[in-house]
């Protein structure tokens, strides 16, 4: 195992996740545990926590992309940060395997405490041509590339003449009716309709749009006759709602499937398919010797310590989308667990950080418990919904709900810096409008040095002049006396 001079040789805590839980974590405790001679370690594969509520505020291009992430190397100014992702955790022996996002060598880390802080990524199944047709919608980049999608589709089918391939350009699916799913429709909708307005060779009704929900209703955190409206508010702005139905097979055509009886429903022809189907717990869990719930996340107590059947495990953590915390409020999931969302990790990172602080002091832990304040989604510009548990339930729709929804997220947007981005952005597009400027060729930005900085090819030499074979004279009979 290679070694890592570079690292600061204090007792650790090793915060494995650089996302809600592990920013936040890493803020509270960094300057305490630096005062007492230890060092707060983060490890991520990515410099940046990214505010996932915001993705698809991003890909309908409300919000800046660099706005919706937060600097690790800005905000976590006394912690101990590596870029990369840890492979395996024996804590028997209190050392993790990190594996350092440049490709290097992997090495070892020691340390004291571990917080589980690895969050969720993208669930999928065993659907073929999905891996290479389709996207999601759990990171920036992807935000940030469907947006691009969406607006470069646009524009390449206003000078498409074949009226298959133009209606499969302007064609977009989503896959998901839960929150994720449905925000990242209408915005992208949304966005879709401005690109149009803005393009004479394309008319709106020419642009469809398909949401394809499994079950029977849509959007589990509101209540059912909230949904139904919600489906009511889709199929208004020609958003084709498709229930009780299943993606079989995206290879070629998109085949749909009918549920539970899984015949099928109709093909579609599309270029651009939507992920947002839901999370896991991320893998790496697995590869350590932490006891786990049958849906793969970290068991854990109410005080947010890791325990398994054999007894609370010692100095080990975990808290956000990877841990299977109790919710008892009794409203959580039908398990008894909290629902994997924004609201419970940001809460969950500042109770822990405040329990690991305590056990160092042997001072009393207290177990998390936080009542729903409720769900708040925006769908484009002035639409949205919203169930609010203040004062007894307090439904929204419409333009009320969409500012509940901003209001709201913009005052949880980690850090003051990034609030103040965020909210000045929005109010500069509300007098500028939405900006539905493509950028092209992110992916291969070296392509127009490349062509600049290539030679060339030489002409193909002229072919060399043939020359006209001279033209035999006739020869002439003379003509003789008998001839005549």
């Amino acid at each position: 195992m290679a070694t890592t001079p570079e690292l600061i040789d204090r007792p650790r805590v090793l915060v494995v996740g650089g996302g809600y839980v592990g920013l936040y974590v890493a803020l509270k405790l960094q300057k305490k545990i630096a005062n007492a001679g230890g060092i707060v370690t983060v490890v991520d594969p990515l410099p940046y926590m990214t505010y996932q509520p915001f993705l698809p505020e991003v890909a309908g291009g409300n919000i800046e992309a660099r706005h919706a992430v937060v600097s690790h190397r800005q905000h976590l100014k006394q912690t101990e940060l590596i870029q990369g992702r840890v492979t395996s955790i024996d804590h028997a022996n209190r050392t993790a395997v990190i594996a350092p996002s440049d490709g290097g060598e992997n090495f070892e880390i020691p340390y004291f405490d571990v917080v589980i802080a690895a969050g969720a990524i993208t669930r999928t199944f065993p659907i073929k041509g999905l891996a290479d047709k389709g996207i999601g919608l759990k990171t920036i980049e992807e935000a940030v590339a469907l947006r691009n999608k969406v607006l470069e589709r646009i524009e390449a089918a206003s000078t498409m003449t074949d009226p298959a391939e133009r209606a499969k350009a302007l064609t977009f699916v989503v896959v998901g009716g839960g929150f994720a799913g449905i925000e990242c429709l209408t915005e992208m909708e949304d966005l879709a309709r401005a690109a149009v307005r803005n393009n004479p060779r394309i008319r709106q009704e020419e642009v469809r749009f398909i949401l394809v929900e499994a079950m029977g209703r849509i959007m589990p955190e509101v209540t059912a006759s909230q949904a139904e409206w919600v489906v009511e508010h889709l199929r208004s702005r020609g958003i084709e709602v498709l229930l009780n139905t299943s993606l079989d097979s995206a290879e070629g055509n998109l085949k749909l499937i009918n549920l539970p009886d899984k015949t099928p429903a109709q093909e579609v022809e599309a270029d651009t398919l939507v992920w947002a189907a839901g999370v896991q717990a991320n893998p790496m869990i697995r590869s350590t010797d932490f006891p786990l719930e049958p849906r793969g996340r970290v068991r854990v107590l109410p005080d947010l310590r890791i325990a398994g059947d054999e007894g609370i495990v010692e100095n080990a953590w975990a808290a956000g989308d990877i841990a299977a915390v109790p919710d008892l409020t009794g409203k959580g999931l039908p398990d008894g667990t909290c629902v994997p969302n924004a609201q419970h990790a940001l809460r969950q990172a500042k109770k822990l950080a405040k329990n690991l602080w305590a056990s160092r002091w042997d001072k009393p832990l207290h177990d998390y418990k936080h009542k729903n304040l409720g769900a708040v989604a925006g769908f484009g510009e002035w639409k949205g919904v919203a169930n609010i548990n203040l004062l007894g339930r307090i439904g929204l729709k419409g333009g009320l709900a969409w500012l509940a929804h901003r209001g709201y997220h913009g005052m949880a947007m980690p850090t003051v810096e990034r609030k103040f981005r965020v909210i000045f952005g929005w109010i500069l597009a509300f007098f500028a409008g939405r900006d539905t400027t493509q950028l092209m060729d992110l992916d291969n930005p070296r392509g127009a040095f490349v062509a600049a900085a290539t030679p060339a090819p030489k002409p193909a030499a002229a072919p060399a002049p043939v020359e006209a074979k001279p033209v035999a004279e006739e020869v002439k009979t003379p003509v003789t006396a008998d001839a005549k």
